[in-house]
């Protein structure tokens, strides 16, 4: 997929904030609103735009913990029915097939450390095949970006 510089200002302002309006941008670039919804389309066929959404702050909605759990598995056979329960979770907002010392690690949000331990010994830890976990809180985090092009 080839962009040119047109497609960088697209791309950047609305990473900057999803909602910049369309004619602003083409005022900025100097082409029509018309011509501007093409190269999106263009760029979401190609799949470099992968989506839109709102990002919602979880403090704000009370959830203050943010933690990491590294997931041990008996078998790796039992990959999938684990990661089919973690999705049934709402607190797990993030699930990756890693390399190393962990099978499955997820990122979790909780209301508190209270609630964090029974998620991890009432939920996760019940999981068919699920021999043991890891757990890292999160204290702050510093960075939160995308990729930029």
């Amino acid at each position: 997929m080839k962009i040119d510089g047109i497609d960088k200002i697209i791309i950047k302002r609305l990473v900057k904030d999803a909602r910049t309006p369309v004619l602003s941008i083409a005022r900025e670039v100097g082409i029509s609103g018309a011509a501007i919804h093409q190269r999106l389309r263009k760029l979401e066929k190609s799949e470099l735009i992968d989506g839109y959404r709102m990002v919602l702050n979880p403090k704000s909605l009370g959830y203050t913990t943010t933690a990491f759990v590294g997931v041990f598995l008996d078998s790796s056979s039992l990959y999938s029915s684990a990661v089919k329960r973690l999705k049934e979770i709402p607190e797990v907002v993030e699930s990756h097939y890693t390399t190393g010392n962990y099978a499955i690690f997820i990122k979790i949000l909780c209301k508190n450390n209270e609630d964090l331990m029974h998620l991890l010994n009432k939920d996760i830890q019940n999981i068919k095949g699920v021999s043991r976990t890891e757990t890292f809180i999160s204290l702050d985090q510093q960075i939160d970006r995308q990729i930029s092009i």
